[in-house]
């Protein structure tokens, strides 16, 4: 059974946000207490958080989708719904998140690294909060947000110090074992080792950690073997060790050409060549092992390896190989820059970034004025279109936003089509332009006579002596002659 996975496709849907709520307070004596709609909850998050207790992709193997709660729906009596639950899913230090196309969205290194990967979506207003003195009583509310849905990859690099390669059978997993506390499986046939492992080891003061990377065959970065899946996990180390079999029973390999057949692989992944090597003559308790791993010292140095004659079954070498790769690791930790405290960039909107864009479009045959931007699109997402009023308060945002101002500019008439959205999510109306904004246009929408103040006495009395002599007129202009 699969125990270790690290490459899965993850489908990750935030919450919804909640609808906001159309409500009018009411109570003995007073039946029209003014809007008390509240507002709707927020969707929760979609979070990946580095977790050092995790170790493996497999969870999101087995299940792939992963949801946020929604947010609930506003009330009456000026009672916001809650919001939706954050997802929090804790992945291993050293997750990469991708998407689909291959672009690296995320770099998730050392604990309590986060990342929202689909974000919730924002709730609805209700009409309390958009009631304003020219809409003193609205009966419409808005609607809440969807939440993000992404697809995303969840790639993981192994962040450990030391990297050791080699061919399979080479002692890789021997050498770990007696190197650290781990306790891979070994055996004496090829592909023993399956996934990368893991050990930390201890010298003098220094406490480093070692990945053994399996299945690096010929051919391995073109996907022979298990080496392309299992080369990315040598990307974060600092020192490449090249772990050689002395005491090979196949007949056409050495110690040399296996140096050769790996540096290929290698150089061929890519971006590893400034990582420092030094090369592990394995199994010299083998006595023909020890005569080839004289013979062959020589030539590995001249070609400027350090080189270090071991056997982990007889721990012979191990002590001035675990010091030697220490002071590697010193020195690289040592060149690496110091990260810096994480810092806020504000980027300020150009001073001409109208929010939102107008494109003339052809299709099918006909002319069609695509709108696109956050906040048109939003607000729509947002409208009730089964409400007029609603409708015509998307019209009094588009109007202020300057939509209908750039229609015109794009050279829309009467009649043509607009769409607001994307092509798949659009929504598509006949547009006729006007002078006036949506409330203007709707008559006196939102407004209740009801809810105004009383008017003062002399006024009342003007009022009626108007509508007495008004009446009088009227009478006057059609009296028999």
């Amino acid at each position: 059974m699969t125990t270790f996975v690290d490459r899965v496709e993850l489908h990750v849907a935030a919450g919804n946000g909640g609808h906001g709520c159309a409500s009018v307070h009411r109570e003995k004596f007073k039946p029209l207490g003014g809007p008390d709609g509240g507002n709707g909850g927020r969707g929760g998050d979609v979070i990946l958080t580095v977790d050092q207790s995790v170790t493996t992709l497999l969870d999101y193997h087995h299940s792939p989708h992963r949801s946020a709660t929604n947010g609930k729906p506003g009330e009456g009596g000026n009672r916001s719904g809650k919001d939706g639950q954050d997802l929090v899913l804790p992945v291993p230090d050293g997750t990469v998140v991708l998407d689909k196309a291959g672009n690296v969205l995320a770099d998730l290194v050392g604990h309590g690294t986060s990342y929202v990967a689909a974000q919730g979506g924002r709730g609805g207003l209700g009409n309390a909060a958009l009631a304003s003195a020219r809409r003193k009583a609205p009966g419409f509310a808005l609607l809440g947000v969807p939440g993000d849905l992404q697809d995303i990859v969840l790639e993981l690099k192994t962040v450990a110090d030391v990297a050791l390669v080699g061919y399979p059978s080479a002692g890789k997993s021997s050498l770990i074992s007696v190197l650290s506390a781990a306790k891979p499986k070994i055996a004496d046939y090829p592909f023993t080792t399956l996934v990368p492992n893991l050990g930390v080891v201890t010298a003098g003061s220094t406490v480093y950690t070692v990945a053994d990377v399996p299945g690096l065959i010929p051919g391995a970065s073109q996907g022979r073997g298990l080496g392309l899946e299992f080369l990315r996990h040598v990307e974060r180390c600092s020192v490449l060790v090249h772990v050689l079999d002395t005491a090979t029973l196949e007949s056409d390999r050495d110690p040399v050409s296996d140096l050769d057949i790996i540096e290929a692989e290698l150089r061929e992944y890519g971006g590893l060549d400034n990582r420092p090597r030094i090369v592990v003559l394995n199994k010299i308790d083998v006595p023909d092992g020890k005569d080839l791993a004289e013979m062959v010292r020589p030539d590995l140095e001249a070609r400027g390896y350090r080189v270090f004659e071991v056997s982990a079954v007889a721990h012979m070498g191990l002590k001035e190989l675990s010091f030697a790769l220490a002071d590697m690791v010193a020195q690289a930790r040592a060149a690496k820059p110091k990260e810096e405290a994480t810092r806020i960039v504000i980027r300020p909107k150009a001073v001409d970034d109208a929010g939102f864009t107008v494109t003339r479009e052809e299709a099918g045959g006909e002319l069609l004025f695509r709108v696109r931007g956050e906040k048109p699109e939003r607000w729509v997402r947002q409208t009730d279109f089964n409400n007029d009023e609603a409708v015509g308060y998307l019209a009094d945002r588009l109007n202020r936003l300057g939509v209908e101002e750039e229609l015109m500019k794009a050279g829309a008439r009467s009649g043509d089509g607009v769409a607001i959205g994307p092509e798949d999510n659009a929504v598509v109306f006949d547009w006729e332009p006007t002078l006036m904004a949506g409330a203007e246009m709707l008559g006196r929408r939102g407004e209740d006579h009801r809810f105004e103040a009383p008017r003062p006495a002399a006024q009342r009395r003007r009022d009626k002596d108007a509508e007495r002599d008004e009446a009088a007129q009227e009478f006057d202009d059609f009296k028999p002659f």
